[in-house]
């Protein structure tokens, strides 16, 4: 099956690529970068998260499994509500999800960005929707992987998401913060391998 893998707000499609490696896939995976996004550069045709999301579910031709890292993971989740026959599996890493995250302890992490990326477009730090009503309706089986060192994306949001997914589970890995998956890329492939393998038995089934 198909891999789609969405960066964060860094909008590199090099993001994936430590845990991508790592990974025995079936088919070659699609990287997604975000224009206008950290050093990418920009398109006028993207002007709001909803732009992203219209180009995933462009390239979302076939039941595909969407590996996503925080901004990625909103992305990820408006994803699955519109096209839920398309998307057969989820992992989210260090991500709201749509879910509140400051009530749940999160720094706020709009001008350390605007700072590292002062040509970055300026939609990226605007609100997003509160999915947190909606995401009963995701029933794609979701992998979530946090680090337990996450000032931008602590633990208290994987949990919240573990509880209002239908289908989920979280694992928590010591030491590792926003950047899990370059920096524990060992941990967090192992973990995508087997939601892979899980979502491979059930689809023959």
């Amino acid at each position: 099956m198909t891999i789609l893998f969405l960066p964060g707000a860094g909008g590199s499609a090099s993001f994936w690529s430590a845990v991508a490696e790592r990974l025995d896939l079936d088919e070659p995976a699609v990287f997604f970068a975000w224009p206008g996004l950290g050093n990418e550069p920009h398109d006028p045709d993207v002007r709001s998260i909803d732009d992203l999301v219209a180009r995933v579910l462009d390239a979302l031709t076939e039941p595909s499994v969407l590996v996503a890292q925080s901004m990625g993971g909103y992305v990820a989740m408006q994803v699955a509500l519109a096209a839920p026959e398309r998307v057969r599996g989820i992992v989210l890493a260090v991500t709201s999800a749509g879910v509140p995250m400051r009530e749940l302890g999160a720094s706020d992490w709009r001008a350390s960005y605007q700072a590292s990326f002062p040509q970055a477009a300026d939609w990226i730090a605007g609100p997003t929707e509160d999915l947190t009503t909606r995401l009963a309706e995701v029933s794609a089986p979701t992998l979530l992987i946090w680090g337990d060192s996450d000032p931008i994306s602590p633990v208290a949001i994987g949990e919240r998401l573990l509880g209002l997914l239908p289908d989920a589970e979280l694992h928590v890995l010591p030491g590792a913060d926003h950047d899990l998956a370059i920096t524990h890329a060992d941990d967090v492939a192992r973990l995508v391998q087997a939601h892979i393998g899980k979502l491979t038995q059930a689809a023959s089934e």
